[in-house]
């Protein structure tokens, strides 16, 4: 008994705000889901801007379509969080499923006399 009275009290501790911190609360009433394949990201001193959507292109040949479906935009000390934020899940998430390989394709660099 005496044991579990230790534990419950451990619990609470845990649970409690540290150094009076306050305690964040998340209200989902207003949030919305997007599914997108498809992100650019662009930047100014003052703000990250991030373009969400969705290629919309379904056969290889085609010009490709990708319908803009959200922006998000953020000062650059929250973009450096989410980027923190992201590097850890997805660190996470291939220490679980394995190695994400991104084939991304890079412009060729322009051969040397040519324009």
């Amino acid at each position: 008994m005496a044991q579990s009275q230790k534990e419950n009290a451990a619990a609470e501790q845990a649970e409690a705000p540290v150094d009076n911190a306050p305690r964040i609360r998340w209200d989902g009433s207003k949030m919305r889901t997007t599914y997108a394949n498809v992100v650019n990201v662009s930047s100014t001193m003052e703000e990250v801007t991030m373009l969400f959507g969705t290629n919309q292109t379904w056969h290889s040949g085609q010009d490709l379509t990708i319908q803009l479906e959200e922006r998000i935009i953020l000062n650059p000390y929250a973009a450096k969080r989410l980027s923190t934020l992201l590097s850890n899940v997805l660190a996470e998430y291939e220490s679980r499923f394995g190695e994400l390989k991104i084939d991304a394709a890079v412009p060729a660099a322009p051969e040397a006399g040519k324009k």
